[in-house]
């Protein structure tokens, strides 16, 4: 539940008293990518697989693959201090840190604590978020949560992968999806009068159904094999539940906020596979001209993929002040969900 507050001397909707309710607002976005691009043509050289078969299954022409020195953490505070610079703010003056993330440094402690003590923010509460490629939207949630309802004023959601490090590089059907990067955003608690018309994040709608589990998966894990295991899809049925399930989530985004596919500005989907996204798009009835797409340069990203196509679409002036702005990912669990924004 949003949290409200009677604010006096306005006129408003409740005996003279205005209603003020609190939304988090996006000050600033960035992204950042390893240096090493990694074309179709020399993974073709590595497995059974050609350019062509890769971009016409999925429309991925490259990915970024981190440097054997880089890990997770490290992408994660370069994609934050570039969105603190982007929103103009300081990293002593973030109150929560929120890391998404299925590829963490270390079993424990989280990655976000290591973010934090790099940006030099040690003054609240940071924690990872695993909701594998749905992992930006449920942290958004999380994050946002915390500042509706006074818990914190500031926050830094940062998405951060990097899944070359637990591909099986033997397996076409997996490896030639992924690549690695890290996507932040800060948020920032504002008052408003509870519409739509409100800057700042609207609704969040978020879902998973664990009996699908055995549908996205890594074959490991601390307490079953003691090593981190390969990434195993089926990916037919994946591209089947992801469709239905991310067009059913969007719909309900839109719902909640008395919206309709008019009304959408832009369409940030998770960066999976461009056949999902287009199809996605067909059932919402919303044209190419309004999807972001970054999966042709980036691959799969996972929790990175959302944040990382904000920040493209931000820089080169696509998403404007006001826009309506969908957000959407699925990934293992399953888990997925939604968000609504007002730019």
């Amino acid at each position: 539940m949003w949290l409200q507050r009677l604010a006096l001397g306005a006129p408003g909707p409740v005996g003279g008293l205005a209603l003020i309710m609190r939304r988090s607002i996006i000050e600033g976005c960035a992204g950042y990518l390893p240096e090493r691009i990694v074309t179709n043509e020399e993974l073709a050289a590595r497995v059974d697989t050609s350019d062509e078969w890769v971009r016409v299954r999925t429309g991925i022409q490259e990915r970024r693959i981190a440097a054997d020195d880089q890990q997770t953490s490290d992408l994660a505070t370069q994609a934050a201090e570039r969105a603190l610079a982007n929103a103009g703010m300081r990293a002593e003056e973030i109150d929560l840190i929120l890391v998404a993330t299925t590829t963490p440094d270390n079993t424990f402690p989280s990655t976000a604590v290591k973010v934090q003590a790099q940006l030099g923010a040690t003054g609240g509460p940071a924690f990872d978020i695993q909701a594998v490629c749905a992992g930006f939207v449920y942290g958004l949630a999380a994050a946002d949560g915390y500042l509706r309802t006074g818990g914190a004023d500031s926050a830094l959601v940062i998405g951060a992968e990097i899944f070359s490090r637990i591909l099986d590089w033997e397996d076409r059907s997996t490896c030639v999806l992924f690549g690695d990067g890290a996507g932040a955003v800060v948020l920032r608690a504002a008052n408003g009068d509870g519409s739509n018309a409100d800057r700042g994040i609207l609704s969040h709608h978020l879902h998973s159904d664990g009996t699908l589990y055995d549908l996205l998966y890594v074959d490991g894990g601390v307490s079953t094999t003691q090593k981190s295991g390969y990434l195993r899809m089926a990916g037919q049925e994946v591209f089947r539940h992801a469709v239905n399930k991310l067009s059913d989530v969007l719909l309900e985004g839109l719902a909640a906020n008395d919206m309709t596919a008019t009304d959408v500005d832009w369409l940030v989907p998770h960066q999976a596979n461009k056949r999902i996204i287009d199809a996605t798009a067909r059932k919402l009835g919303l044209p190419t001209e309004k999807v972001i797409l970054t999966v042709d340069k980036h691959a799969n990203t996972s929790a990175a993929s959302i944040p990382l196509a904000l920040a493209e679409a931000e820089a080169d002036g696509r998403l404007k002040a006001g826009d309506v702005v969908l957000i959407e990912a699925i990934g293992g669990g399953l888990a997925w969900g939604s968000s609504v924004i007002r730019w």
